[in-house]
């Protein structure tokens, strides 16, 4: 599906803008038919604000659409994607089977990751590692997880495994925390022995012990400036003086408009030279 008419300047004029605007309200409709509210996918509301199909129709002319959507997962496509395109299918299940498959070496790197806060010795090797005690329960539990069968004689899924896919399935398709919570709880009804989390928060814990953890940062609505270091207690954006903010009634506490997930290098370069099936591909850059 063409999408280039989400970058047009001239919203207001451009033919192209108002057709690919209806062709994305008119989907979003027959996605959630029956509903009053929908996901907003202007600039300012990035999908986090429900509002009347009117309303969302005004943002997206006078504010314009976040360009960075460009896989209409919140208003249906994923569902017409899924049923259309059988390739796309068959790739996404191979990569939900890989997470799987490779849970064994990415438990061993994990392990490995843990005795990376040493001291190198005079010719370049290492002292005794040094693995902290929140580092050994982490991995303990890790490995716990990742030995439990999903229900008892279950040969083909652990308990790690099968969340981790479950997670997965969560990002590719676009559920919501409440429609993940949702399916926990069908499962946990029908399959007694099931060993799951109770909710999608316990089960995002498993990301920082497989060292999936990121940072999150404010950025101003109009991608001008990240709200850190010097910026952090600032609530405009210095360019374009846009609120860093969403602008909501009855509600406690700050919501920011837009926010950058930040994935800190270090830890992954030194898992990608952990590996030992791609460390030999790794180069410093002066040599190419």
């Amino acid at each position: 599906m063409d999408k280039n008419w989400m970058h047009v300047p001239n919203r207001f004029t451009s033919r192209e803008y108002g057709v690919g605007i209806n062709q994305l309200l008119t989907m979003a409709k027959a996605h959630a038919p029956g509903s009053t509210t929908f996901r907003c996918p202007c600039k300012r509301c990035c999908n986090n604000i429900f509002l009347p199909i009117n309303e969302v129709e005004d943002h997206l002319f006078t504010i314009g659409i976040d360009p960075s959507y460009t896989h209409w997962i919140f208003h249906g496509e994923g569902e017409s994607w899924n049923a259309n395109s059988s390739g796309d299918d068959d790739e996404s299940n191979n990569q939900s089977q890989n997470v799987v498959d490779d849970m064994d070496e990415m438990i061993e790197d994990i392990r490995a990751g843990a005795f990376m806060d040493h001291d190198f010795g005079e010719h370049g090797t290492t002292s005794e590692p040094n693995m902290s005690e929140r580092q050994s329960r982490n991995f303990q539990k890790l490995l716990e997880d990742v030995r439990l069968p999903l229900y008892p004689d279950c040969a083909k899924f652990s308990k790690l495994s099968f969340i981790v896919k479950l997670l997965h399935i969560k990002t590719i398709g676009g559920w919501t925390i409440k429609s993940f919570n949702m399916v926990l709880d069908l499962l946990k009804a029908a399959f007694p022995d099931i060993q799951l989390p109770n909710s999608y928060h316990e089960a995002r814990r498993l990301e920082h012990g497989l060292g999936f953890s990121y940072v999150k940062i404010d950025a101003c609505p109009n991608d001008c400036m990240l709200f850190w270091n010097d910026d952090a207690d600032k609530d405009s954006c210095s360019k374009c003086k846009e609120s860093r903010w969403v602008s909501s009634r009855g509600k406690k506490g700050k919501i920011p408009q837009k926010v950058l997930r930040y994935f800190p290098l270090t830890p992954r370069l030194q898992r990608l030279f952990m590996s030992k099936n791609i460390a030999k591909s790794m180069k410093w850059h002066r040599e190419q």
